[in-house]
């Protein structure tokens, strides 16, 4: 079955520590995806997804345009982030390791994102404030780190002692509301 993420329910979170001290969070909105995915067989599923990048909001001006410059994203030049899964390994009920290729500033690596399928629902669909559903959704979200130096994103500066301005590892959590296609 075809599934299409809602970009309106769908969002891309990060975490990078900052100043050794506490956690800086970020998000790209409104991401766009697709799926192909049968809830009677979860194990089957693939998915790819597409964030603009300079959608990226830390709700802090000067930090967000720093991100989005070619110091850590490069928007300009690199418009997306991309995941393409290749393969799915159940690991519980409904936790799944869901193995793909990562690809930011064009490098592409692969990655391990930590997946929990949590359910599909009957939901109602509104379109110019009329219910024209029912239209069939699944929840899902998924977890991963990678080290940002291994996409070129290696923006950085030394604090004393030993630290650094920016953590190396960056946490993604991924919020994903799909809906079948049809």
């Amino acid at each position: 079955m075809k599934w299409f993420f809602e970009p309106g329910h769908s969002a891309a979170e990060f975490r990078a520590r900052h100043m050794m001290v506490t956690w800086v969070r970020g998000s790209f909105k409104n991401i766009k995806g697709s799926l192909e995915f049968d809830p009677m067989n979860p194990s089957k599923l693939q998915v790819e997804t597409t964030i603009q990048t300079d959608t990226c909001w830390t709700g802090e001006p000067a930090r967000d345009n720093h991100l989005k410059s070619d110091d850590f994203l490069g928007c300009e030049r690199y418009p997306t982030i991309r995941f393409a899964s290749k393969a799915v390994e159940q690991i519980g009920p409904t936790d799944y390791h869901v193995t793909g290729d990562l690809t930011i500033r064009d490098v592409t690596k692969p990655v391990i994102l930590a997946v929990t399928y949590l359910g599909c629902w009957q939901t109602p669909w509104w379109e110019d404030g009329v219910d024209k559903g029912p239209k069939l959704r699944a929840g899902f979200t998924g977890k991963t780190q990678i080290d940002r130096y291994d996409f070129n994103v290696k923006w950085n500066d030394n604090i004393p002692d030993g630290g650094i301005v920016v953590s190396r590892e960056i946490d993604i959590i991924l919020d994903v509301e799909a809906i079948k296609e049809g």
